[in-house]
């Protein structure tokens, strides 16, 4: 170049070109551009001046390199040898980067903080950062920069060992400071004007002696790493708070134009009068004795196999004889340490298959006749079954201690490795006794068992598995148990010899209360259908129903609905006999649906629009409501069309039909004989609801249950309620039982449900019930009788 003209040394360059090359010569030490790169933008950065000198090359205009100290007067040669891409070459080592790197240890060091793995700002203006350090590399050119000063800020902390002398002299201000900073001063703070023949710096050398000043700015990459690694890693703890609770608070207020209830408050509905007098025995026991003595061949309980014969039929006398023999033998013949295992009231678990309704009847029976408290519960499959530990929590919590069975469902049961019944996961020990009729001791003459009347103990414990999948004991006295028989009867009208065709389960809820205990009292004979049957043959029970001529059946609105599917073909079926179907699951918003639908199928075939009697029920107020028939003197059967927007703020709306948004719901029948009810707000204080208000229903009456057996706590809350007035007055010197049931009292003192409290979903200020969920999912069904209205 030299013979083209001025050497580069002496070509003018103005500061932001200076500022641009140092930037570039710093993005190349810390590698964040490569060789090639950096000259290319080195020569678009000198190509406009290049050509101020004379005959330069053409070529220099596009990739122009800043020459060393050796080559600024040296000819350029026409090819030079091309140099490994990993080699760090000397020229283009820069002492400001070096100068700027170790004033930032500095600075870290005087802040006490740790070092960064970031490139802090390489602008230079107090003495501690114009500081120099002194140049300890050794290392040659092919070892890299990464043993060099100008490489500190991002070699790992152990490297910097050596760093400390001379970092603390410029800590402390020491007046040693470097060629590369010294610049001459104005008056006003101004550098002196830099000479024009010095403007390129071409090395190290150079740049130490013109002070080329640094600029602050770095690549767009190591600025947005610095903006990331300033950001906190995670936010102060009160912030994951404030902006969703203010969301969640903002979500819940009420809307001004939501429907509110507008009517009067209501007031306790009083059911007809318990029909008192000398035909009502003094215990259900006592009737059982009565039927088994004086009409021992009389049918009481007809089993049935899966094809649908009749394997037995247990007559009263039977029932009366082989339940005194279980008595005697759980009194007398079960001994632990020559002392009697059992004792009046403690309580006994009843392990018995739904197929099995004989056994199960004799082993309650015999439980009340031995003064012990019988706990009916379902099978255990497997050893570590999903609902046994639930199970045997209930267990434990009644000291339950031993379980009776058949020997064809102990055979059934897993076994141990000893060949005995399995310990259960999370039942207590327990003691099987298998009660058929070979393992059972005859009384003798004069034994007989202790006169039972229907007094406060517990005669019975019914289980419940609530929506948090815990389970608990309802306890049902005697006193109770009695009374809701006597009930059962007035409201249904049974009489003696009457034949009931049960569908459900006879071990729990309407089930038990119908088919093991009402029906005994009224020496009705029983046929009852397993659930086997019924998947094997859906018609099963309507043909039992013509067979055995049956006055009433009970079933659920799904057994109503699977009949409509098998009933194609059946023509020689009829159900004129029948003047009462009870819909155990009528407080189901959905069973209007298989109601009419049912209806309107086989009304053809003899059943009557009025036979059709829903009814609803909880466990612990038992039976709530049941329609009566009109020759018993209920009211016509009403529905109600009801806005389920409205619904859902627990306001009652009437609707047109055919619509989407509409509930259609039909009535459960009158309150029963000798209960009271009212309708109570959900949560808080039991206020007395409006008229077009819904609410929970409450019951007060002598055949409710009386407690969660051994939880004092919640049986307070459910069983012993005092509902009050808008003043806050209690509307009854007597307790309310808590029925868990949704709904409102509608004309003519019909109740009507629309959901149980278990199912209540709130979402913001509504209200969602888990059987509506189901109901619309069901309503997809292209089956147009299927649940109108969701």
């Amino acid at each position: 170049m030299a013979e083209r003209g001025c050497p580069l040394e002496a070509v003018p360059l103005p500061a932001e070109v200076r500022e641009s090359l140092a930037e570039l010569e710093l993005e190349l030490s810390e590698g964040d551009i490569t060789q090639k790169g950096y000259e290319k933008k080195r020569g678009k950065l000198l190509a406009r001046y290049v050509p101020l000198t004379q005959g330069v090359d053409p070529s220099l205009r596009a990739e122009a390199r800043i020459p060393g100290p050796s080559q600024a007067t040296a000819p350029v040669p026409e090819q030079q040898k091309t140099r490994p891409s990993h080699a760090r070459d000397e020229r283009f080592r820069s002492d400001v980067h070096t100068e700027a790197v170790q004033a930032a240890l500095a600075k870290y060091k005087e802040r006490k903080m740790p070092m960064p793995s970031k490139r802090r700002s390489v602008l230079t203006h107090t003495a501690v950062e114009a500081y120099t350090p002194p140049d300890t590399s050794s290392a040659s050119e092919d070892e890299g920069s990464l043993q060099r000063p100008g490489r500190l800020a991002s070699a790992p902390l152990q490297s910097h060992a050596g760093v400390a002398p001379w970092l603390d002299q410029a800590v402390q201000g020491s007046p040693a400071s470097s060629a590369a900073s010294c610049t001459s001063s104005r008056p006003g703070g101004r550098p002196a004007a830099v000479p024009s023949a010095a403007a390129v710096p071409s090395g190290p050398e150079a740049l130490a002696r013109v002070g080329v000043p640094v600029s602050s700015r770095v690549s767009s990459k190591i600025q947005q790493l610095l903006n990331t690694l300033k950001k906190p890693k995670r936010p102060p703890l009160k912030e994951f708070f404030v902006d969703d609770l203010e969301e969640v608070l903002e979500a819940q207020q009420p809307d001004p134009d939501q429907p509110k209830p507008e009517g009067g408050q209501t007031a306790v509905l009083k059911g007809e009068l318990l029909a008192v007098g000398s035909t009502w025995p003094p215990s259900l026991l006592a009737t059982l004795q009565q039927w088994g003595t004086t009409q021992p061949k009389a049918p009481c309980l007809t089993a049935l196999d899966t094809t649908g014969k009749a394997v037995y039929t247990l007559t009263y006398g039977k029932l009366w004889s082989r339940s005194l023999k279980l008595a005697y033998t759980l009194l007398n013949k079960l001994t632990s340490k020559n002392e009697p295992l059992l004792k009046p009231g403690d309580r006994v678990a009843l392990v018995f298959p739904n197929s099995d309704p004989v056994m199960f009847t004799v082993a309650f029976y015999g439980c009340l006749l031995a003064e012990l408290v019988p706990v009916p519960i379902e099978v255990p499959l497997t050893r570590k079954d999903a609902g046994s530990q639930q199970v045997g929590f209930l267990l434990g919590s009644c000291g339950v201690a031993l379980a009776l069975t058949t020997d064809a469902c102990q055979k059934g049961l897993p076994k141990a490795q000893t060949g005995e019944v399995a310990a259960f996961k999370g039942w207590p020990p327990l003691t099987w006794l298998v009660i058929d009729g070979k393992h059972l001791t005859k009384p003798p003459k004069d034994w007989h068992p202790s006169a039972q009347d229907a007094g406060a103990g517990t005669a019975y414990i019914e289980y419940k598995t609530s929506k948090e999948g815990s389970t608990v004991g309802v306890a049902v006295s005697h006193a109770s148990l009695l009374a809701q028989c006597q009930a059962l009867t007035q409201a249904c009208g049974y009489s003696e010899a009457e034949t009931l065709t049960n569908v459900l389960d006879f071990k729990r809820d309407a089930g038990l209360w119908h088919g093991v205990l009402t029906s005994v009292m009224n020496r009705m004979h029983v046929v009852s259908i397993p659930y086997a049957l019924m998947k094997a043959n859906p018609l099963s029970w309507i043909q039992k129903v013509c067979a055995y001529k049956a006055r009433a059946a009970l079933v659920k609105s799904r057994d109503m609905h699977w009949s409509l599917l098998a009933q194609r073909g059946q023509r020689d079926v009829s159900l004129s006999s029948l003047r009462l179907l009870v819909v155990a699951d009528g407080a189901n918003p959905w069973s209007i649906s298989s109601c009419d639908a049912f209806l309107n199928v086989f009304q053809a075939r003899g059943l009557r629009p009025e036979v059709i009697c829903p009814c609803a029920s909880s466990p612990e107020a038992l039976t709530v409501a049941i329609r009566r028939p009109p020759d018993l003197g209920g009211p016509p059967a009403r529905r109600a069309v009801l806005s389920m927007s409205c619904l859902s703020h627990g306001v009652i709306r009437l609707d047109a039909e055919e619509k989407l948004s509409v509930l259609t719901v039909q009535d459960v029948g009158q309150v029963m004989p000798g209960a009271n009810m009212c309708v109570v707000k959900v949560e808080g204080t039991p206020y007395l609801c409006k008229t077009d208000e819904v609410g929970e229903i409450c019951v007060n009456s002598s055949a409710t249950a009386t407690a969660y057996y051994g939880l004092l706590g919640i049986t307070k809350n459910i069983f012993e309620t005092v509902p009050v007035t808008a003043g806050g007055a209690p509307v009854s010197d007597r307790p309310f039982t808590r029925t868990g049931l949704l709904g409102f009292i509608g004309p003519d003192n019909l109740v009507f449900v629309v959901g149980k409290l278990d199912g209540l979903m709130v979402v913001g200020v509504r209200r969602h019930n888990a059987d509506d969920i189901v109901a619309t999912a069901l309503a997809v069904e292209p089956m147009k009788f299927v649940y109108r209205g969701r």
